[in-house]
């Protein structure tokens, strides 16, 4: 004769405590996919840099004409490098124009400190190299054609973007009165070449390289 079999309910307190341990066991797995997670993603996430040391460093006037002086050349020289390449004519007359008005800026900069008797010294960090070097290695390899065209005034418009906070950060901290009317006078020039550079961009269209 078979023996029936007795079934035992858990008692009330029993059944608790089960559900106890596996509502902390759901946390804890829970917690552990989270903070698995976010490990994963602060691993992924790209570095944000901190700001440059030129963006917080005081400039002196030795460290102003000796930027702005780069500036001038960087520009006029990128100028004649796509007065070369560029083919179309409202890019080349803006490339002549480069070489033109940031030789004057320059010439206008290098009298100055000469007649203050300061001598150019670029900060310990300097912000403008980089897109200068930037620039020139686009030209140098983007192809003759309309593809130049845009590269060259998309570089522009980055770059004057770049000298005029820098003209306006010089103007804020230059000491020597003479030096801050001289970049006064430089800002409206930076300016209206951004203002050109960015109609010609519109009208190209954005480089794709």
């Amino acid at each position: 004769m078979l023996r029936s079999i007795q079934r035992h309910p858990l008692r009330p307190g029993a059944c608790l405590v089960v559900l106890a341990l596996a509502a902390c066991e759901g946390r804890n797995r829970s917690e552990e996919a989270r903070e698995s997670a976010a490990a994963t993603d602060t691993a992924m996430a790209p570095a944000v840099p901190n700001d440059t040391a030129a963006g917080n460093e005081q400039l002196s006037d030795a460290n102003i004409v000796a930027l702005l002086d780069e500036a001038n050349m960087a520009d006029s020289a990128a100028g004649a490098a796509a007065v070369a390449k560029a083919t179309s004519k409202g890019v080349k007359d803006f490339a002549r124009l480069m070489m033109s008005e940031h030789h004057a800026l320059r010439k206008a900069g290098q009298q100055l400190a000469k007649q203050l008797k300061v001598t150019p010294e670029l900060p310990g960090s300097d912000p403008l190299k980089p897109l200068a070097e930037g620039e020139m290695k686009t030209l140098e390899s983007t192809p003759k054609g309309p593809e130049f065209d845009r590269a060259y005034i998309e570089q522009e418009v980055a770059v004057h973007k770049a000298v005029l906070d820098l003209a306006n950060k010089a103007h804020d901290q230059a000491d020597n009165e003479q030096l801050k009317a001289l970049i006064e006078k430089a800002k409206p020039v930076i300016q209206k070449h951004l203002d050109q550079a960015e109609a010609l961009q519109d009208k190209l269209g954005e480089a794709t390289t």
